[in-house]
């Protein structure tokens, strides 16, 4: 099984083709792993919001990544997607999940620095962390 992460503010099509498409070249599944955070206003503890609320909010992201991944469904029907909506920290779940996955997938948003290219910290934290091999996508 493939494991994949996806940032739902800016999906970038470059890194959903590669772990789709590598995912069917290997007749593997693939689990794509969106993190998400409270909002601020609702306070600092996931805790305190009403169940209600955060009910809403994960169905939201759940909508919104089921979306993203529809045309590419279609374009690759033979890939076996998982789909998980979590709260939380993107690299401490990407970092979980790829205890049961045989390659993780992660993005580099390319970004005009003073001192060089850099990665971002799920990134960091991923290629530190994880328990398999990661490729790096890079995108703008």
């Amino acid at each position: 099984m493939w494991c994949w992460g996806l940032d739902l503010t800016r999906p970038c099509d470059e890194l959903i083709a590669f772990a789709f498409s590598s995912a069917a070249a290997r007749g593997a599944a693939l689990r794509v792993v969106h993190g998400w955070d409270v909002p601020m206003v609702f306070g600092h503890d996931p805790e305190a919001v009403d169940p209600g609320h955060g009910i809403a909010m994960g169905l939201r992201e759940a909508s919104v990544l089921t979306d993203v991944l529809r045309p590419w469904r279609g374009k690759f029907p033979e890939v076996d997607v998982k789909e998980e909506c979590v709260v939380g920290g993107a690299a401490d779940h990407l970092v979980d999940a790829s205890k049961d996955a045989s390659l993780l997938v992660v993005g580099r948003r390319v970004r005009r620095s003073a001192s060089g290219p850099r990665i971002g910290p799920v990134t960091h934290a991923v290629l530190h962390h994880a328990a398999v091999p990661v490729a790096v996508v890079q995108h703008l």
